[in-house]
């Protein structure tokens, strides 16, 4: 039987690496996704010099029956990406807090259009491709596009008023109806 829904737990790898202004003292980027991943929280993984890749966090990639046409959306760009939402958390010690991963480009980019959140698209890995492809695959129904048609009901037979309905006479129409000249008395 077929569900309407799938979800696979998704890792979330972090670079930290120092900062290019002093501004900023560090900078912080979504550079990999790992599928299936155990639940971690700011694991490190690789150290390079001062660059170091953490598992930040693991979240649940959900894919919906209803998404469809987005996750084709996805699949059918040069590289597919995921879309990993992040919010700044000045609380906590890395100052990010990871919120959820898409594979939707809609979704992300309706994150993208609030402000309050930081999006960055991460490459989808081979197999991680193929899951959503195969969701797709049995979920996908394409929708006839049915084009609105206008009533039958005919607008030009009655005339709602020419003009003013103040103004007595039908000579001047669009006259004001303060103006004394050409009105009955």
């Amino acid at each position: 039987m077929l569900t309407s829904a799938a979800s696979m737990p998704l890792g979330i790898v972090i670079r930290k690496s120092p900062g290019v202004t002093r501004w900023a003292k560090w900078s912080w980027k979504a550079v990999a996704v790992l599928p299936g991943a155990p639940d971690r929280s700011w694991y490190e993984l690789r150290r390079e010099g001062d660059a170091i890749e953490y598992h930040a966090a693991t979240v649940p990639l959900e894919l919906w029956r209803s998404d469809t046409e987005a996750y084709l959306t996805g699949l059918s760009t040069r590289v597919p990406a995921i879309g990993v939402v992040m919010r700044e958390d000045p609380g906590s010690e890395t100052g990010l807090e990871v919120l959820l991963a898409t594979a939707s480009p809609y979704e992300a980019q309706d994150y993208l259009d609030s402000g309050e959140e930081i999006v960055e698209l991460v490459p989808m890995p081979e197999g991680l491709v193929a899951w959503i492809r195969d969701f797709v695959t049995a979920h996908h129904e394409e929708e006839i596009f049915v084009k609105r048609r206008r009533d039958k009901k005919r607008v030009d037979l009655k005339e709602d008023g020419k003009g003013d309905a103040r103004i007595p006479q039908m000579s001047d129409v669009f006259r004001t109806p303060g103006s004394r000249r050409g009105r009955l008395q």
